[in-house]
């Protein structure tokens, strides 16, 4: 079984064990790659665990580029694999404010590349894009962890807001969230 670890989009951020992976050379990673151009460099079903942090919104500025990045992403993942990313909460000026942010990267897009999630849009009568079905994808989501605005965690640390009301201005209000971190799983077929 493949150790393989990718840090993809990695800027200046290098992660010790990872392939330190991005489009450009400033910050010397170990390989210059546009991750938009595919196929990666890498052996299908070689990488058990990808780190994207501030990353993935900087990528498939056209909907045809994400959904070759996310085949990509899964053509070389093994099953199990872990996928961790970090992105700026798509209502927060941090998002709103970086020219090169091309795509908002929530936990509904990425539901979009979940098998189970598909079979509930159907069985439920959802309209929602059966993305995992069209692109023969599946990608489970472990985990959310929303980290709210330094003014948002005060608020929530002094007892003035309880967690539900966080969660509940995030859908209406800017500035609540500072960054979305989600880790996906691979659930391939068996070896």
């Amino acid at each position: 079984m493949s150790d393989l670890k990718l840090n993809l989009g990695c800027g200046d951020t290098r992660l010790a064990g990872y392939v330190n992976v991005d489009k450009y050379g400033t910050f010397g990673p170990d390989i210059v790659a546009d991750l938009e151009v595919v196929p990666w460099p890498f052996e299908e079903s070689s990488v058990a665990d990808v780190q994207l942090i501030h990353a993935l919104e900087h990528m498939g500025q056209t909907t045809e580029s994400f959904l070759n990045i996310m085949r990509e992403l899964y053509r070389v993942c093994r099953h199990g694999a872990r996928i961790t990313i970090k992105v700026p909460h798509p209502r927060s000026d941090g998002y709103l404010g970086d020219p090169t942010h091309v795509r908002p990267i929530t936990p509904n897009v990425l539901s979009l590349f979940s098998m189970e999630e598909n079979r509930t849009f159907i069985e439920r009568g959802w309209p929602n894009t059966r993305l995992a079905m069209h692109l023969n994808v599946d990608f489970r989501m472990l985990s959310i962890v929303y980290a709210p605005t330094p003014r948002w965690h005060h608020k929530l640390a002094s007892g003035e807001v309880t967690n539900q009301q966080v969660m509940e201005a995030m859908e209406s209000q800017n500035n609540v969230i500072d960054e979305i971190a989600m880790v996906l799983e691979v659930v391939k077929g068996a070896a």
